[in-house]
């Protein structure tokens, strides 16, 4: 039998080794995005300032004819790219609904009810400062909660953090992910057109179809996934719910069960080594090639297309249009207009909303249902529970979308609702680090 060679590490991997294991920490995700965000911030209000506003606003073709599309590209941003970045919301709330933390009423009932309270003090809170002034539509900025920003500062706390927390913050943040859909769907649109609705349900359909009817190729759903989102787009309904809605078309089966995989990989192993001569490489050898090939089809096969697109999309929407998005978002002028933030009624509403009012209505829902049914879980405290409430005060990504939608149009209340997320986001992923730091290493 040939000796077989162990696969090595080319030079170039191991030049990009550190590059690599700082992309695969939870934390990487929210530094780029942080760094992102400062650039902003740094470009708006700098002698180049000018050259920022031109770059969002320049206007960006695509289509010809009648199928032509013209937007800023600010808006390619917020309306295109951010509608993949729900697409990947969708994946996985799909999935924690079939087999995760929200599959079963008693896993899904402590989050669902924390994730409740954490959207309704803050909106109430807002409510209360800006009542029915011009800043009032505001109200859905301070629900948001930043999974990436959050998980990456439970990340940095290591093994003070008990594995029960972050799946409870993870649980809490895609409910929440579900009320900011719902919230942009049912009060962030202009006016609707029932008959481009009704065409783009009829997508809906034939996606929901195509997946009964077994098929997989993410070339069908990519296609009618851009005209559900087209359709999305023009109906008035913000086209990001489009991503939400395509993702829960994807097949979630697989064609090929664990003892079939396992027997079918054993016999392309034997073809494999039997395959194998002296000299001979995958270039020049048909039957490794073939066995190559077909364990590849094999592999593929034991997965899930929702859990491929899922693995596959993540890295981009987390390393690419995440960190493009605070690019484009977070350039807002300090002091142009925005004025003091506690001489600014948004800006006060959005900072109070998400540092105070998440985690009170985190604390008391979680409160409520430990009082109800006997107890916290095993090995949490409240003090647990606290921390993460001020977590989920980091807005940011979802806070500045929501911001876009509600004061389009109003560059002023626009720039105090930006101010006040960027530093409620600052301030309660301080606070929120600060009092779980304090709590004792979990034992293992």
């Amino acid at each position: 039998m040939p000796k077989l060679i162990k696969c090595g590490l080319d030079p170039i991997d191991r030049v990009l080794m550190p590059f690599t294991r700082f992309f695969k920490t939870q934390s990487s995700g929210g530094v780029l995005l942080i760094g992102c965000a400062v650039l902003a911030l740094l470009w708006a209000n700098s002698p180049w300032a000018g050259s920022y506003e031109r770059l969002w606003t320049t206007p960006f073709t695509v289509g010809y004819g009648p199928a032509m599309l013209q937007k800023p590209l600010l808006l390619w941003v917020n309306d295109g790219l951010m509608a993949l970045f729900f697409f990947v919301v969708g994946l996985e709330i799909k999935r924690e609904f079939m087999v995760g933390e929200l599959s079963t009423v008693s896993q899904a009932l402590l989050p669902i009810v924390a994730a409740a309270g954490g959207m309704v003090a803050p909106a109430a809170i807002y409510a209360l400062i800006n009542g029915s002034g011009p800043g009032g539509q505001g109200w859905g900025v301070p629900m948001a909660t930043d999974i990436a920003f959050a998980l990456g500062i439970l990340a940095l706390l290591g093994d003070r953090v008990p594995v029960q927390l972050k799946v409870f913050l993870t649980a809490v943040a895609i409910v929440d992910d579900i009320g900011a859909v719902l919230v942009i769907a049912l009060f962030y649109t202009s006016s609707i057109s029932t008959w481009l609705l009704l065409a783009a349900a009829a997508g809906l359909a034939v996606a929901f179809a195509g997946n009964r009817m077994g098929v997989r190729t993410p070339v069908f759903y990519a296609v009618v996934g851009a005209v559900v989102w087209v359709l999305v787009l023009k109906s008035g309904v913000h086209s990001t719910v489009a991503g939400v809605l395509m993702a829960f078309a994807i097949p979630a089966r697989t064609r090929c069960e664990p003892e079939g995989f396992i027997t079918g990989a054993g016999r392309l192993l034997d073809e494999y080594r039997s395959a194998l001569e002296p000299g001979s490489s995958v270039l020049t050898n048909a039957g490794i090639h073939s066995a190559l090939l077909s364990i590849d089809d094999l592999a593929t096969r034991a997965q899930t297309p929702l859990q491929r697109l899922e693995h596959s999309l993540h890295p981009v929407v987390e390393y690419a249009i995440m960190p493009v998005f605070a690019l484009a978002n977070a350039g807002v002028v300090l002091g142009g207009g925005a004025g003091p933030v506690l001489a600014n009624p948004v800006s006060l509403g959005v900072v109070a909303g998400l540092v105070l009012g998440k985690p009170l209505g985190v604390v008391l829902a979680v409160w409520g249902v430990a009082a109800l049914s006997g107890g916290l879980p095993a090995g949490l405290r409240m003090r647990h529970f606290a921390g993460v409430g001020m977590l989920a005060g980091i807005g940011f990504t979802m806070s500045l979308f929501i911001a876009a939608l509600a004061f389009e149009g109003d560059p002023a209340l626009l720039a105090g609702a930006k101010i006040g997320v960027l530093g409620a986001s600052c301030l309660a992923g301080a606070a929120g680090y600060l009092l779980l730091r304090g709590l004792p290493a979990v034992k293992a």
